[in-house]
């Protein structure tokens, strides 16, 4: 939309993580003035490899801090809010709920609180999941169906999506929630996700590892077209008293295999030699899980620009330059 993000002044939270430093590069190229909360330094976070650090204002500190909150909002009289902070790896969530629970659900309602009392917020948006509607028979999933999680980390994303909403009833408060499908592209460092694990395992010429049986359908969002929705939400919450206080499906509905997608990874990449090595351990998950994206398309006018072999094409390319440093840096 034109020229709507010159001179805004964002607040990005979870800005060192795989979005993150995605969409504060893109609202950099707008014109926006950045604000970041950034927890802990993480040298080979895409932020850091992107130089965003000389770009933004970097505020160090917690989510849950109410009043560094609130002092960030109001010492910068910061009008839009994207929070994405979360912790998002499923088995520490199952090793470590509460603290899962701290920084998903505490750091959700203290950002929310925060915004509540600031004079200058305008517009909101907080990062749910395909994971808040637990398990559904009826696929793909679509924003009418309930929340109805039993794993930790997707209780979190449903409390966090709940609070946004009633703060939104009760208050006013100009907020809408993206679902998105499992989110994939450069700058993920947690290479026991499927598609980052997979491309590691075919630079060290080892065997992928799946944890499932590798049957679990998915639908997987290259994070281009999810800084894309994120952006195109947040200038509707202005336009449209039909999209605050609104969760929101993005897809790009190619739902997939974990096993499917691990060989299409392997033949892009050349090595098809690389069997993966199929540990069937994934206990608690669900086995299918995709969304429709219907409604954000409708209301939004919102399309994903990229397809999934697309997605993956860049996403390889991405590493390939990563690895390289990495390696040279290392000689």
């Amino acid at each position: 939309m034109g020229n709507f993000w010159q001179h805004k002044r964002v607040f990005v939270t979870g800005c060192t993580g795989l979005l993150g430093p995605w969409l504060t590069e893109s609202l950099v190229r707008k014109g926006a003035l950045v604000v970041g909360l950034v927890r802990d330094r993480v040298p080979m976070s895409n932020f850091y490899l992107l130089r965003l650090e000389s770009q933004v204002i970097v505020v160090g500190g917690d989510i849950t801090d109410i009043p560094l909150l609130e002092r960030t909002l109001n010492e910068y009289e910061i009008d839009t809010v994207f929070h994405i902070a979360a912790q998002a790896i499923v088995p520490t969530a199952n090793r470590s709920p509460i603290s899962t629970f701290e920084s998903n659900i505490r750091g959700t309602w203290s950002l929310l609180e925060a915004t509540r009392k600031s004079p200058w917020v305008q517009r909101i948006i907080v990062a749910s999941s395909d994971k808040a509607y637990g398990e559904h028979e009826e696929l793909p999933y679509r924003e009418e169906m309930a929340l109805s999680p039993t794993n930790f980390y997707d209780v979190t994303k449903a409390s966090g999506d709940l609070l946004a909403r009633a703060y939104h009833k009760n208050f006013n408060l100009p907020v809408c929630i993206t679902r998105c499908g499992n989110l994939y592209g450069g700058g993920d460092l947690n290479f026991n996700r499927i598609i980052p694990g997979t491309i590691e395992a075919v630079f060290r010429g080892t065997q992928p590892v799946i944890r499932s049986d590798g049957k679990y359908v998915r639908d997987y969002f290259y994070v281009a077209d999810a800084v894309d929705a994120y952006l195109s939400l947040a200038e509707h919450i202005d336009q449209s008293s039909e999209v605050a206080g609104l969760a929101l499906n993005f897809s790009n509905e190619e739902p997939i295999t974990v096993l499917d997608l691990a060989a299409k990874i392997l033949k892009r990449m050349g090595r098809e030699d690389l069997e993966p090595k199929i540990l069937g351990n994934a206990s608690g998950e669900i086995r299918k899980q995709y969304l429709s994206s219907q409604k954000s398309r409708r209301l939004l006018g919102w399309l994903p620009r990229y397809t999934l072999d697309e997605g993956l094409d860049k996403t390889i390319a991405w590493y390939r330059r990563f690895f390289a440093e990495r390696n040279r840096l290392s000689d």
